[in-house]
């Protein structure tokens, strides 16, 4: 079990460690630092952030030189296994009553498998994956989906507070990378149903400047759905979340609904067409998909 002496509550600013410190944990990590927090950081390049932060070779070096408190912002399963495990892992770093928080939108059985790691270890492990993308990690405004110990989401919480706006304690380890995989299947299918809305108002003749200030008008559209028409209306699809990673948490969603047998054929459909827009747009916003469907129907009789 995690040291029973580990404090309940972070203190009010201290050294925060950060495994991965890409386009999420950098605006994240600003925040940290706003808020009066220190940041070292550990990326595979070595490069990121902005010139403030000092970077660490190594994870284990860097979960040494963080004083207890880490996050994990890395892409997938493979890169937090071989970010946390072996000798230079970040569990290799950290002392017993350290806590662990996994914001990394891996599946569920890659968070429950660093909790058991990080409990053998007496290290306190969460998974704290994020809802947002990078104009709410700017704001301070993501939702943190968090699975397992409550007292421990405790001692988390001066942190969540000023990464985003509410926590939701989902439930046990594992149940935060759950919740991530519901919420982002459903952000996939709205986004590939209102897709193919566009793709047919325009293949029957429907001007295209109408069409989207008409979709931007009506509230069935979600707010994030309407960000991305707008975005797809100008061709702009500068990544927010790169089709690559939206693909993956689908493939990923697949893959834990089929273990627990739970029937999900729209978003396997939705995953295809993700699947061909990471092809061609690969590290672009995955409302990319609306340049794929656009492309479809130039070419329909």
């Amino acid at each position: 079990m995690p040291d029973s002496s580990a404090p309940d509550t972070l203190a009010p600013a201290g050294l925060v460690g950060f495994v991965g410190f890409g386009a999420m944990a950098s605006r994240m990590g600003r925040a940290l630092r706003d808020a009066g927090y220190q940041i070292v950081a550990y990326t595979p390049s070595g490069k990121g952030g902005d010139g403030t932060t000092r970077f660490l070779p190594r994870p284990r070096l860097l979960a040494e030189a963080a004083g207890g408190t880490v996050i994990l912002c890395v892409p997938d399963d493979e890169a937090l296994a071989e970010a946390a495990y072996g000798p230079d892992g970040v569990l290799a770093g950290m002392a017993a009553g350290g806590l662990l928080i996994n914001t990394s939108s891996v599946s569920p059985e890659a968070a429950l498998a660093l909790a058991a790691a990080a409990e053998r270890r007496g290290i306190a492990a969460l998974d704290a994956p994020v809802s947002g993308s990078t104009p709410e990690a700017d704001a301070g405004a993501l939702v943190v989906l968090v699975g397992g110990d409550a007292r421990d989401v405790a001692r988390a919480r001066p942190i969540f507070d000023i990464i985003g706006k509410a926590t939701i304690h989902a439930g046990p380890a594992g149940s935060g990378a759950t919740l991530k995989l519901v919420v982002n299947g459903i952000m996939g299918v709205g986004l590939a149903a209102v897709a193919e809305g566009v793709g047919y108002g325009l293949a029957a003749g429907l001007d295209r400047d109408m069409l989207f200030a008409a979709l931007d008008s009506v509230a069935v559209i979600s707010p994030h759905h309407k960000r991305k028409l707008k975005a797809a209306r100008a061709g702009d699809f500068s990544p927010q979340f790169p089709t690559r990673l939206m693909q993956k948490d689908m493939r990923l969603l697949l893959d834990a609904a089929a273990r627990v047998g739970a029937p999900v054929p729209t978003m396997a459909a939705t995953t295809q067409m993700l699947s061909l827009t990471r092809r061609q747009y690969p590290d672009d916003d995955y409302s990319a998909l609306f340049a794929v469907m656009e492309r479809m129907v130039a070419n329909t009789p």
